[in-house]
């Protein structure tokens, strides 16, 4: 038997390139997911899609992380704001 069709697309398997952009994704998906009105297998879908892009967001700050080690001569400095 066919599984029936929903009006809501499963989440995109490609990863977006830029921080900037899985950050808006995954803002996107948490309120989705908090509003409630998501069908449990599509909250799974959005759980493990959520997963993957906070993974690629720490390893693209860990990456500019090490690169500032480089830049301080393998010392990471405290941030100055301001």
């Amino acid at each position: 038997m066919p599984k029936a069709s929903n009006s809501h697309s499963a989440p995109p398997t490609v990863l977006p390139a830029q921080y900037e952009q899985a950050v808006q994704e995954l803002e996107t998906l948490v309120q989705r997911m908090e509003s409630g009105d998501l069908p449990l297998d599509q909250l799974l879908a959005s759980y493990e899609r959520g997963a993957a892009l906070l993974q690629l967001c720490r390893d693209k700050l860990q990456a500019v992380e090490n690169q500032i080690k480089v830049l301080d001569n393998g010392v990471l400095k405290p941030w100055k704001n301001g």
